[in-house]
Protein backbone atom coordinates (compact mmCIF):
# COMPACT_ATOMS: atom_id res chain seq x y z
CA UNK A 1 0.00 0.00 0.00
CA UNK A 2 1.25 3.27 -1.14
CA UNK A 3 1.82 5.65 1.83
CA UNK A 4 0.80 9.43 1.47
CA UNK A 5 3.34 11.87 2.35
CA UNK A 6 2.34 15.32 3.48
CA UNK A 7 4.22 18.14 2.00
CA UNK A 8 5.03 21.52 4.30
CA UNK A 9 5.20 25.06 2.65
CA UNK A 10 7.84 26.29 3.81
CA UNK A 11 9.01 30.30 3.04
CA UNK A 12 12.34 31.56 3.26
CA UNK A 13 14.08 35.01 2.42
CA UNK A 14 17.33 35.26 0.63
CA UNK A 15 19.91 36.77 2.07
CA UNK A 16 21.22 39.02 -1.29
CA UNK A 17 18.26 39.85 -2.46
CA UNK A 18 15.92 40.22 0.74
CA UNK A 19 12.98 38.48 -1.51
CA UNK A 20 10.68 35.94 0.30
CA UNK A 21 9.79 32.83 -1.72
CA UNK A 22 7.71 29.62 -0.81
CA UNK A 23 9.34 26.26 -1.83
CA UNK A 24 7.06 22.37 -0.23
CA UNK A 25 8.77 19.44 0.85
CA UNK A 26 8.19 16.25 3.02
CA UNK A 27 8.83 17.40 6.75
CA UNK A 28 12.15 16.94 8.51
CA UNK A 29 13.76 17.18 4.49
CA UNK A 30 16.53 19.83 4.05
CA UNK A 31 17.12 21.14 0.48
CA UNK A 32 19.27 23.85 -1.14
CA UNK A 33 17.09 25.92 -2.93
CA UNK A 34 17.92 28.59 -5.50
CA UNK A 35 16.49 31.57 -5.26
CA UNK A 36 14.07 32.48 -8.43
CA UNK A 37 15.12 36.64 -8.43
CA UNK A 38 18.46 36.64 -8.01
CA UNK A 39 19.97 32.42 -8.38
CA UNK A 40 21.48 32.89 -5.29
CA UNK A 41 21.40 29.38 -3.39
CA UNK A 42 20.44 28.93 0.11
CA UNK A 43 19.11 26.28 2.70
CA UNK A 44 15.83 25.66 3.64
CA UNK A 45 15.05 22.98 6.60
CA UNK A 46 10.93 21.19 6.32
CA UNK A 47 9.12 21.41 9.79
CA UNK A 48 5.51 21.19 10.53
CA UNK A 49 4.82 24.79 12.07
CA UNK A 50 2.79 25.41 15.08
CA UNK A 51 0.98 28.14 12.56
CA UNK A 52 -0.77 25.50 10.66
CA UNK A 53 -1.63 23.31 13.65
CA UNK A 54 -3.61 25.25 15.90
CA UNK A 55 -7.49 26.88 16.10
CA UNK A 56 -7.35 30.37 15.50
CA UNK A 57 -8.11 31.15 19.35
CA UNK A 58 -5.20 29.44 20.45
CA UNK A 59 -3.13 30.53 17.49
CA UNK A 60 -3.34 34.31 18.66
CA UNK A 61 -2.85 33.20 22.18
CA UNK A 62 0.55 31.80 21.54
CA UNK A 63 3.47 33.73 23.11
CA UNK A 64 4.38 35.46 19.60
CA UNK A 65 1.49 37.00 18.75
CA UNK A 66 0.87 38.09 22.33
CA UNK A 67 3.98 39.81 21.98
CA UNK A 68 2.89 41.18 18.75
CA UNK A 69 -0.21 42.63 20.37
CA UNK A 70 1.32 44.45 23.34
CA UNK A 71 3.67 45.62 20.71
CA UNK A 72 0.65 47.48 18.85
CA UNK A 73 -0.70 48.63 22.24
CA UNK A 74 2.81 50.07 22.93
CA UNK A 75 3.50 51.79 19.87
CA UNK A 76 -0.54 53.30 19.53
CA UNK A 77 0.51 54.43 23.55
CA UNK A 78 3.31 56.22 22.21
CA UNK A 79 2.10 57.86 19.46
CA UNK A 80 -0.75 59.33 21.84
CA UNK A 81 1.74 60.25 24.47
CA UNK A 82 3.69 62.36 21.54
CA UNK A 83 0.48 63.42 19.80
CA UNK A 84 -0.74 65.31 23.28
CA UNK A 85 2.26 66.79 24.49
CA UNK A 86 3.42 68.25 21.47
CA UNK A 87 4.93 65.58 19.91
CA UNK A 88 7.98 64.92 22.14
CA UNK A 89 8.87 61.84 19.98
CA UNK A 90 9.83 63.22 16.83
CA UNK A 91 8.89 61.49 12.80
CA UNK A 92 12.35 59.97 12.82
CA UNK A 93 12.36 57.82 15.71
CA UNK A 94 7.93 57.19 14.97
CA UNK A 95 9.35 56.09 11.92
CA UNK A 96 11.64 53.41 13.48
CA UNK A 97 9.29 52.24 15.96
CA UNK A 98 6.75 51.53 12.88
CA UNK A 99 9.72 50.05 10.58
CA UNK A 100 10.64 47.83 13.64
CA UNK A 101 6.60 46.68 14.08
CA UNK A 102 6.46 46.08 10.34
CA UNK A 103 9.79 43.67 10.59
CA UNK A 104 8.15 41.88 13.82
CA UNK A 105 4.64 41.49 11.75
CA UNK A 106 6.57 39.91 8.69
CA UNK A 107 9.20 37.71 10.95
CA UNK A 108 5.54 36.33 12.87
CA UNK A 109 4.23 35.96 9.03
CA UNK A 110 6.38 33.21 8.04
CA UNK A 111 6.34 31.25 11.32
CA UNK A 112 7.89 30.48 14.71
CA UNK A 113 11.70 32.28 15.27
CA UNK A 114 12.98 28.75 14.74
CA UNK A 115 11.61 27.82 11.37
CA UNK A 116 12.92 31.44 9.76
CA UNK A 117 15.74 30.32 7.02
CA UNK A 118 18.14 33.30 5.43
CA UNK A 119 20.01 32.28 2.31
CA UNK A 120 23.57 31.95 2.17
CA UNK A 121 24.90 32.98 -1.14
CA UNK A 122 27.01 29.54 -2.73
CA UNK A 123 29.53 28.75 -6.15
CA UNK A 124 30.19 25.40 -6.55
CA UNK A 125 29.19 24.85 -3.10
CA UNK A 126 31.52 27.17 -1.22
CA UNK A 127 30.37 29.73 0.69
CA UNK A 128 31.75 33.12 -0.33
CA UNK A 129 30.71 34.63 3.15
CA UNK A 130 33.47 31.99 4.38
CA UNK A 131 36.37 33.25 1.98
CA UNK A 132 35.38 36.52 2.99
CA UNK A 133 36.02 35.84 6.99
CA UNK A 134 38.98 34.02 6.45
CA UNK A 135 41.16 36.00 4.25
CA UNK A 136 39.93 39.53 5.50
CA UNK A 137 42.48 39.69 8.47
CA UNK A 138 45.12 39.43 6.44
CA UNK A 139 44.28 42.61 3.63
CA UNK A 140 45.57 45.72 4.71
CA UNK A 141 45.34 49.44 3.50
CA UNK A 142 48.18 50.77 2.47
CA UNK A 143 48.76 54.75 2.95
CA UNK A 144 51.64 57.06 2.47
CA UNK A 145 52.50 60.56 1.08
CA UNK A 146 53.75 61.70 -2.15
CA UNK A 147 55.72 65.18 -2.36
CA UNK A 148 54.97 67.50 -5.15
CA UNK A 149 56.18 71.23 -6.18
CA UNK A 150 54.27 74.06 -6.20
CA UNK A 151 55.56 78.14 -6.51
CA UNK A 152 59.41 76.39 -4.76
CA UNK A 153 57.35 74.40 -1.97
CA UNK A 154 56.83 71.26 -1.18
CA UNK A 155 53.66 69.98 -0.68
CA UNK A 156 52.10 66.42 -0.05
CA UNK A 157 49.03 64.52 -1.04
CA UNK A 158 47.69 61.27 0.60
CA UNK A 159 47.55 57.84 -1.35
CA UNK A 160 45.62 54.97 -0.75
CA UNK A 161 46.05 51.36 -1.99
CA UNK A 162 45.60 47.47 -0.59
CA UNK A 163 48.32 44.73 -0.32
CA UNK A 164 47.88 41.19 1.59
CA UNK A 165 50.43 39.92 4.02
CA UNK A 166 52.54 36.38 2.86
CA UNK A 167 55.22 34.73 4.61
CA UNK A 168 58.58 34.33 2.81
CA UNK A 169 61.00 31.96 4.24
CA UNK A 170 59.61 32.68 7.72
CA UNK A 171 59.72 36.43 7.23
CA UNK A 172 56.78 38.36 7.74
CA UNK A 173 55.96 40.86 4.76
CA UNK A 174 53.18 42.61 2.54
CA UNK A 175 52.79 42.47 -1.36
CA UNK A 176 51.18 44.78 -3.18
CA UNK A 177 51.59 46.76 -6.62
CA UNK A 178 54.56 48.77 -7.11
CA UNK A 179 52.42 51.61 -8.44
CA UNK A 180 51.19 52.04 -4.84
CA UNK A 181 53.93 52.40 -3.34
CA UNK A 182 56.30 54.13 -5.60
CA UNK A 183 57.49 57.50 -4.63
CA UNK A 184 55.84 56.98 -1.28
CA UNK A 185 56.96 58.25 1.70
CA UNK A 186 55.45 57.73 5.48
CA UNK A 187 53.93 54.20 4.67
CA UNK A 188 51.95 52.78 7.23
CA UNK A 189 49.74 49.43 6.72
CA UNK A 190 46.36 48.71 8.27
CA UNK A 191 44.88 46.20 9.80
CA UNK A 192 41.22 45.14 9.33
CA UNK A 193 40.78 45.35 13.11
CA UNK A 194 42.17 48.89 13.17
CA UNK A 195 45.42 48.74 14.18
CA UNK A 196 47.79 50.53 12.16
CA UNK A 197 52.16 49.85 11.76
CA UNK A 198 54.54 51.89 9.24
CA UNK A 199 56.14 49.55 6.76
CA UNK A 200 59.33 50.08 4.46
CA UNK A 201 59.74 49.28 0.86
CA UNK A 202 62.35 46.23 0.83
CA UNK A 203 61.92 45.25 -2.90
CA UNK A 204 60.47 46.31 -6.56
CA UNK A 205 59.63 45.65 -10.17
CA UNK A 206 58.23 48.10 -12.16
CA UNK A 207 58.51 45.68 -14.99
CA UNK A 208 55.91 43.28 -13.09
CA UNK A 209 54.15 46.08 -11.30
CA UNK A 210 55.03 44.01 -7.41
CA UNK A 211 56.64 45.57 -4.52
CA UNK A 212 57.33 43.82 -1.47
CA UNK A 213 56.79 45.26 2.00
CA UNK A 214 58.51 44.74 5.64
CA UNK A 215 56.13 45.15 8.91
CA UNK A 216 56.94 44.69 12.22
CA UNK A 217 53.68 43.52 13.70
CA UNK A 218 53.07 41.29 16.88
CA UNK A 219 52.62 37.28 15.23
CA UNK A 220 49.60 36.82 16.32
CA UNK A 221 48.32 39.94 14.23
CA UNK A 222 49.97 38.34 11.26
CA UNK A 223 48.10 35.90 8.96
CA UNK A 224 49.27 34.69 5.72
CA UNK A 225 47.33 34.30 2.59
CA UNK A 226 48.59 31.37 0.83
CA UNK A 227 50.11 31.73 -3.08
CA UNK A 228 49.14 28.81 -5.72
CA UNK A 229 50.03 28.73 -9.41
CA UNK A 230 48.11 30.71 -11.62
CA UNK A 231 48.67 28.24 -14.89
CA UNK A 232 45.85 26.29 -14.16
CA UNK A 233 43.94 29.72 -14.56
CA UNK A 234 40.55 29.42 -17.31
CA UNK A 235 38.58 31.59 -19.08
CA UNK A 236 35.15 31.35 -17.10
CA UNK A 237 36.84 30.33 -14.03
CA UNK A 238 35.28 32.70 -11.04
CA UNK A 239 38.03 34.72 -8.85
CA UNK A 240 37.14 36.68 -6.03
CA UNK A 241 39.17 40.44 -4.97
CA UNK A 242 38.88 41.85 -1.68
CA UNK A 243 40.52 45.21 -1.19
CA UNK A 244 40.08 49.15 -0.33
CA UNK A 245 38.12 50.94 -3.23
CA UNK A 246 37.33 54.36 -2.74
CA UNK A 247 38.89 54.42 1.01
CA UNK A 248 36.10 51.92 1.55
CA UNK A 249 38.10 49.12 3.73
CA UNK A 250 37.50 45.35 3.17
CA UNK A 251 35.45 45.13 0.37
CA UNK A 252 34.55 42.04 -1.23
CA UNK A 253 33.58 41.71 -5.56
CA UNK A 254 33.28 38.50 -7.43
CA UNK A 255 33.30 37.65 -11.15
CA UNK A 256 34.83 35.22 -13.80
CA UNK A 257 38.09 35.38 -15.65
CA UNK A 258 37.38 36.59 -18.75
CA UNK A 259 40.98 36.46 -20.65
CA UNK A 260 44.60 35.71 -20.10
CA UNK A 261 47.60 36.73 -21.28
CA UNK A 262 47.31 40.41 -21.73
CA UNK A 263 49.41 43.27 -22.31
CA UNK A 264 48.99 46.18 -20.64
CA UNK A 265 51.12 49.41 -20.32
CA UNK A 266 51.48 51.03 -16.59
CA UNK A 267 53.05 54.38 -16.05
CA UNK A 268 55.66 53.01 -13.76
CA UNK A 269 57.50 50.73 -16.24
CA UNK A 270 58.92 53.06 -18.37
CA UNK A 271 58.16 52.29 -22.16
CA UNK A 272 57.74 48.91 -21.67
CA UNK A 273 54.11 46.40 -21.45
CA UNK A 274 53.48 44.24 -18.39
CA UNK A 275 53.15 41.26 -19.94
CA UNK A 276 50.83 37.91 -19.09
CA UNK A 277 47.98 39.66 -17.34
CA UNK A 278 44.72 38.01 -16.15
CA UNK A 279 41.90 39.91 -17.78
CA UNK A 280 38.54 39.76 -15.25
CA UNK A 281 34.95 41.46 -15.31
CA UNK A 282 35.51 41.20 -11.26
CA UNK A 283 34.62 45.17 -9.94
CA UNK A 284 38.22 47.18 -9.29
CA UNK A 285 38.08 50.85 -8.45
CA UNK A 286 41.31 53.02 -6.98
CA UNK A 287 42.05 51.47 -3.61
CA UNK A 288 41.93 48.03 -5.27
CA UNK A 289 45.29 48.17 -6.55
CA UNK A 290 47.67 45.99 -4.68
CA UNK A 291 44.88 43.78 -3.17
CA UNK A 292 44.86 39.75 -3.75
CA UNK A 293 42.54 38.24 -6.31
CA UNK A 294 41.35 34.71 -5.13
CA UNK A 295 39.72 31.28 -6.58
CA UNK A 296 37.49 29.75 -4.75
CA UNK A 297 39.10 28.16 -1.98
CA UNK A 298 40.59 31.31 -1.13
CA UNK A 299 44.27 30.72 -2.86
CA UNK A 300 46.19 34.42 -3.99
CA UNK A 301 45.64 33.52 -8.25
CA UNK A 302 46.87 37.31 -8.94
CA UNK A 303 46.79 40.58 -7.78
CA UNK A 304 44.50 43.64 -8.83
CA UNK A 305 46.23 46.07 -10.39
CA UNK A 306 44.81 48.07 -13.04
CA UNK A 307 41.40 49.20 -14.80
CA UNK A 308 40.30 50.74 -18.32
CA UNK A 309 38.39 53.79 -17.95
CA UNK A 310 34.99 53.77 -19.44
CA UNK A 311 35.14 49.79 -20.02
CA UNK A 312 32.27 49.02 -17.69
CA UNK A 313 34.20 46.61 -15.31
CA UNK A 314 37.04 45.30 -16.91
CA UNK A 315 39.88 44.56 -14.95
CA UNK A 316 43.08 43.70 -14.96
CA UNK A 317 45.38 41.59 -12.70
CA UNK A 318 49.41 40.47 -12.02
CA UNK A 319 48.82 36.40 -12.41
CA UNK A 320 50.67 34.56 -9.22
CA UNK A 321 53.30 33.10 -11.41
CA UNK A 322 55.10 36.30 -11.95
CA UNK A 323 54.74 36.54 -7.90
CA UNK A 324 56.18 33.37 -7.21
CA UNK A 325 59.25 33.85 -9.95
CA UNK A 326 60.23 36.86 -8.63
CA UNK A 327 59.37 37.11 -4.51
CA UNK A 328 62.54 35.84 -3.47
CA UNK A 329 64.88 37.98 -5.98
CA UNK A 330 62.40 41.07 -4.41
CA UNK A 331 63.26 39.78 -1.14
CA UNK A 332 66.39 39.16 -0.78
CA UNK A 333 68.26 41.59 -3.61
CA UNK A 334 65.20 44.48 -3.54
CA UNK A 335 64.59 44.16 -7.50
CA UNK A 336 64.39 41.19 -10.13
CA UNK A 337 66.66 41.87 -13.36
CA UNK A 338 65.74 38.31 -15.07
CA UNK A 339 62.67 39.67 -17.75
CA UNK A 340 63.48 38.03 -21.21
CA UNK A 341 64.17 40.55 -23.90
CA UNK A 342 64.41 39.94 -27.31
CA UNK A 343 64.90 43.70 -29.03
CA UNK A 344 61.81 44.66 -31.11
CA UNK A 345 58.97 46.54 -31.73
CA UNK A 346 56.13 46.13 -33.74
CA UNK A 347 52.16 45.37 -34.28
CA UNK A 348 49.89 42.72 -34.85
CA UNK A 349 49.40 41.70 -37.88
CA UNK A 350 45.54 41.55 -39.55
CA UNK A 351 44.22 41.16 -43.02
CA UNK A 352 44.24 44.04 -44.10
CA UNK A 353 48.27 45.04 -43.41
CA UNK A 354 48.50 41.00 -44.97
CA UNK A 355 46.47 42.32 -47.88
CA UNK A 356 49.20 45.37 -48.24
CA UNK A 357 52.73 43.44 -47.96
CA UNK A 358 51.25 40.57 -50.73
CA UNK A 359 51.57 37.70 -47.92
CA UNK A 360 48.89 34.90 -46.63
CA UNK A 361 49.82 35.39 -43.02
CA UNK A 362 46.89 36.86 -41.61
CA UNK A 363 48.04 36.28 -38.12
CA UNK A 364 51.16 36.78 -35.64
CA UNK A 365 53.30 39.92 -35.09
CA UNK A 366 54.61 41.96 -37.30
CA UNK A 367 58.19 43.41 -36.25
CA UNK A 368 58.71 47.07 -37.03
CA UNK A 369 62.32 47.90 -35.86
CA UNK A 370 64.77 45.88 -34.24
CA UNK A 371 67.37 47.91 -31.59
CA UNK A 372 70.92 47.02 -33.04
CA UNK A 373 73.31 44.39 -30.65
CA UNK A 374 69.94 43.27 -28.98
CA UNK A 375 69.27 39.53 -29.35
CA UNK A 376 66.61 39.53 -32.09
CA UNK A 377 69.56 41.47 -33.89
CA UNK A 378 72.24 39.16 -33.26
CA UNK A 379 70.01 36.00 -34.32
CA UNK A 380 69.58 37.44 -37.71
CA UNK A 381 65.60 38.83 -37.20
CA UNK A 382 64.78 41.75 -39.69
CA UNK A 383 62.30 44.70 -38.71
CA UNK A 384 60.42 47.11 -42.11
CA UNK A 385 61.83 49.25 -44.38
CA UNK A 386 58.80 51.19 -45.43
CA UNK A 387 56.13 53.31 -43.73
CA UNK A 388 52.19 53.15 -45.07
CA UNK A 389 48.91 54.37 -43.83
CA UNK A 390 46.45 51.43 -43.05
CA UNK A 391 43.27 51.79 -41.82
CA UNK A 392 43.88 55.60 -40.45
CA UNK A 393 47.16 54.40 -39.10
CA UNK A 394 51.18 54.41 -39.77
CA UNK A 395 52.56 50.97 -40.21
CA UNK A 396 55.97 49.90 -40.76
CA UNK A 397 55.51 47.19 -43.03
CA UNK A 398 58.21 44.59 -44.84
CA UNK A 399 59.76 42.93 -41.53
CA UNK A 400 59.64 39.65 -40.52
CA UNK A 401 55.92 37.98 -38.92
CA UNK A 402 56.57 35.74 -35.89
CA UNK A 403 54.01 33.57 -36.11
CA UNK A 404 55.64 30.34 -33.80
CA UNK A 405 58.10 30.20 -31.00
CA UNK A 406 59.35 26.50 -30.08
CA UNK A 407 56.15 25.14 -32.15
CA UNK A 408 53.44 27.35 -30.11
CA UNK A 409 51.25 29.06 -32.28
CA UNK A 410 51.89 33.24 -32.07
CA UNK A 411 48.29 35.10 -33.28
CA UNK A 412 49.62 38.87 -31.77
CA UNK A 413 51.48 40.47 -29.35
CA UNK A 414 49.72 39.46 -26.35
CA UNK A 415 50.76 35.78 -27.37
CA UNK A 416 54.08 37.05 -27.63
CA UNK A 417 55.16 38.70 -25.03
CA UNK A 418 53.12 36.78 -22.49
CA UNK A 419 54.89 33.07 -23.74
CA UNK A 420 58.40 35.27 -23.06
CA UNK A 421 57.52 36.12 -19.66
CA UNK A 422 56.21 32.89 -18.59
CA UNK A 423 58.61 30.31 -20.25
CA UNK A 424 61.15 32.40 -21.49
CA UNK A 425 64.54 33.50 -18.78
CA UNK A 426 67.49 35.44 -20.57
CA UNK A 427 70.23 33.13 -22.01
CA UNK A 428 67.84 30.69 -23.28
CA UNK A 429 67.38 29.20 -27.32
CA UNK A 430 64.17 29.96 -28.96
CA UNK A 431 63.39 28.49 -31.98
CA UNK A 432 61.49 31.56 -33.45
CA UNK A 433 59.00 30.46 -36.62
CA UNK A 434 58.54 33.48 -38.97
CA UNK A 435 57.52 34.51 -42.46
CA UNK A 436 59.85 35.65 -44.62
CA UNK A 437 58.76 36.94 -48.08
CA UNK A 438 56.46 34.51 -47.66
CA UNK A 439 58.30 31.87 -46.32
CA UNK A 440 58.31 30.19 -43.33
CA UNK A 441 61.73 30.19 -41.58
CA UNK A 442 62.94 28.82 -38.02
CA UNK A 443 65.85 31.05 -36.39
CA UNK A 444 67.49 30.07 -33.14
CA UNK A 445 67.74 33.37 -30.76
CA UNK A 446 69.17 33.45 -27.28
CA UNK A 447 67.03 35.51 -25.02
CA UNK A 448 68.08 38.71 -23.61
CA UNK A 449 67.77 40.84 -20.49
CA UNK A 450 65.35 43.73 -20.55
CA UNK A 451 67.37 46.55 -19.28
CA UNK A 452 66.76 47.68 -16.06
CA UNK A 453 64.41 51.34 -15.51
CA UNK A 454 66.21 54.25 -14.43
Amino acid sequence: MEMKVDMIKQKFKCSKCNKITTFSGEEGEVKIVECPYCSSYGKVRFTKSRYHEMPYFQLFKSRNYVKLLLTLVFTVLIFTAGFLSNSYFNYGNLSLDIDDLKYQIEFLQNGDNDQITYATYYQNETSLSDIYEEAKDSIVVISGKVAYQIFYTTRYYEVQGSGFFYKFKNENIVITNNHVVSDVSDIVVTLSNGNSYTAEIIGSDAYSDLAVLSVDIPEIEFISLEIVSSSDLEVGDPVIAIGNPMGLDSTMTTGIVSQIGRTIEAANSGSFSISNIIQTNVAINPGNSGGPLLNYKGEVVGITTAIIEDSEGLGFAIPSNTILREIESLVETGSYEQHPWLGISGVDMSYSIAEVMGVDATYGWLIGSITKGNAADEAGLRGGDEQVIINNDWVIIGGDIIIAIDGNRIINGDALMSYLEEYAFPGKNLTITIVRDNEQINIDVEVGIRSAIN
